[in-house]
């Protein structure tokens, strides 16, 4: 879940780097660190803390065209100098940036660096003293060809060798690198953003591929030393899509962008009134007799909307499975099941690993994700894209309104029913833009909550798949304790927890359960709790906080959670913590 970027060419590396460094802080900000070469030397600079601090210890008094970089997100040791990448080898010739985890570390460190100094506790320092070993037989090349085959677990790793001051080395296993090419240099990073304004074409690695960068030019490798084939594709990004523009933070500006995003869905898959699934994603749905679901986080919240529709619309058995769970721990699986993964990213370790298990049991599978060039996208069997564009917040708001969006087209189309959604889609999209036109009455709302030490949403059906969502927004932001609860359960053990002045969230969109949310809102109420109610208007009582407008009740969730994804910005806000970079998270999971 670490940032790299490196670069090799004309232009200097210092600037592309520590810029593109800051564009990955979402990856991993517990630390930062640069090397560059200049005069036959690899000078380092590193330290605890964000891109900006690294930006106060670099020394600018010299231009390299050769360089690596890297942001943190802490897995083995704790953030400090000396856990910070670069890592270097025993004698200083090898330098290396690392993304991932080596399972077998300590394995290769008793087998073959017994008599090496580590000045660090991380899993890095092992590859760069192994390349440093082998070197002693072989050329740098050969070293780090061999290093490679002894490696177990994830890595994407950028090397510089003392002795080659005119190249760097690159390899890939389960854990995603880019390299992309422009007229003054080559660019490498395990995202696309530090690639836009320096490239014109660009690659993604396949697993277990290795490669040498020069300033023009690049090869690839197999692990066997075999040249690979390199297919570049147009890069078309443009800076404009990583900027906050007139707003304060990337994540109020991704909560603005919702109501777009879901009339481009409307767009890619509805041809006039039709919905345009592809045939084969919906034949592989139809000939199964159940639809597991798999995901983590935000995605998996999504993945309770997708079971809804699926279950509602289409009558096809579905199931929520976490990923980190499934993968360990497989219940019985039967019949002939379909296995549908969400991920913002693609890049989820958790939901890669579960993806192969079953790929290779013959399981299909289709991966619904943000990044059509991803690892589960390359490796699921079928994949529709949410295009919800660059989410740059760790928080993620609008992958969530877009999953569920394509979820419920995808089971409108398998439903083989005539549908008014493309014009229920259109007006939940001015719902929600009638939502953050009003939302001073949001962020006055923030106001009574942002001092609070424990926050509950309670909800019944579809209202509380949202709470638990809402729930994950307001705690990661704001790091005030926060629960979701089906209001049902709260008698059976929860209303314990209930305090004088705890505000407790109704969410209250459906006319079934209507009536006994708040009923169950004025039990919490009654023992002392703030009661909050967010309500469609249809269903509203004078007395309520916020009103949404009124959509078809299984869309209810798209306007209900824009609500609770303000509110957990505003209350964050107030409590002046860094909104788009919160502590100890990162935006995608590529470890397990």
């Amino acid at each position: 879940m670490c940032g790299i970027v490196g670069y090799i060419g004309m232009k200097d590396a210092r600037d592309i780097i520590l810029s593109g460094l800051e564009q990955l802080e979402y990856r991993g900000y517990d630390s930062a660190g640069i090397a560059l070469f200049h005069q036959q030397e690899i000078k380092i600079f590193k330290d605890k803390g964000r891109v900006s601090h690294l930006r106060d210890i670099c020394d600018f008094s010299f231009k390299t065209g050769l360089g690596i970089g890297h942001t943190r997100w802490a897995t083995h040791g704790e953030p400090n100098h000396k856990n910070s990448h670069p890592h270097i080898s025993n004698s200083g010739r090898f330098v290396i940036v690392h993304n991932g985890v080596i399972e077998n570390y300590k394995k290769l460190k008793i087998e073959y660096l017994s008599n090496y100094e580590f000045y660090s506790d991380t899993d890095t320092e092992v590859i760069v003293n192994l390349i440093e070993y082998f070197s002693k037989s072989y050329s740098g090349r050969e070293a780090i060809r061999r290093t490679l085959n002894e490696l177990e677990g994830s890595y994407a790793l950028l090397i510089l060798d003392k002795e080659e001051p005119e190249q760097l080395y690159i390899a890939k296993n389960k854990t995603p690198l880019i390299v992309g090419a422009g007229e003054s240099g080559i660019t490498i990073a395990s995202d696309v953003i530090p690639l836009a304004g320096h490239c014109t074409t660009y690659t993604s690695l396949n697993d277990k591929v290795f490669g040498v960068v020069q300033s023009k030019s690049f090869q690839l490798f197999d692990y066997l030393g075999n040249d690979l084939s390199v297919q570049m594709k147009k890069f078309n990004i443009n800076n404009e899509d990583f900027e906050k523009g007139d707003f304060d933070h990337f994540m109020l500006k991704e909560i603005h962008e919702q109501p777009s995003i879901i009339r481009h869905l409307v767009q890619e898959y509805f041809d006039n009134e039709k919905i345009a699934i592809p045939k084969k994603i919906l034949d592989c749905i139809k000939s199964s007799t159940k639809i597991n679901l798999v995901a983590c986080g935000t995605s998996m919240y999504a993945s309770y909307m997708a079971k809804y529709y699926f279950e509602k619309l289409c009558n096809i058995p579905s199931e929520v499975f976490v990923a980190s769970e499934l993968v360990y721990s497989t219940p019985l699986i039967v019949d002939k099941p379909c296995f549908i993964y969400l991920s913002q990213s693609g890049e989820t370790a958790d939901s890669i690993a579960v993806m192969k298990k079953f790929l290779a049991k013959g399981f299909p599978s289709i991966a619904i994700t943000n990044s059509p060039n991803s690892t589960m996208a390359e490796l699921a069997t079928h994949h529709l894209n949410i295009f919800a564009g660059k989410e740059i917040a760790v928080a993620s708001t609008k992958a969530y309104i877009a999953q569920v969006v394509t979820c419920a087209i995808l089971a409108k189309a398998l439903s083989g029913q005539k549908t008014n959604l493309k014009n229920n889609l259109n007006k939940t999209a001015m719902a929600i833009e009638k939502i953050l036109e009003e939302k001073i009455i949001i962020k006055n709302l923030a106001k009574q909550i942002f001092t609070a030490s424990d926050v509950f949403y309670i909800g019944r059906g579809i209202d509380y798949w949202v709470c638990l969502e809402a729930a994950l927004k307001l705690k990661e932001i704001s790091y005030i304790h926060t629960e979701a609860f089906s209001s049902g359960e709260l008698k059976h053990g929860s209303i314990a927890l209930i305090d004088k002045d705890v505000p407790v969230l109704a969410i209250c969109t459906q006319e079934g359960t209507n009536s006994i949310v708040r009923s169950n809102l004025t039990e919490t109420i009654a023992r002392g709790a703030k009661g909050i109610v967010i309500a469609m208007e249809s269903l509203s009582d004078p007395t309520d906080d916020i009103i949404l407008p009124d959509v078809a009740h299984y869309l209810t969730p798209l306007v209900s959670a824009v609500v609770c994804q303000l509110l957990a910005y505003y209350v964050a806000v107030l409590k002046g913590n860094d909104v788009d970079k919160p502590k100890n998270l990162a935006k995608s999971v590529t470890v397990e």
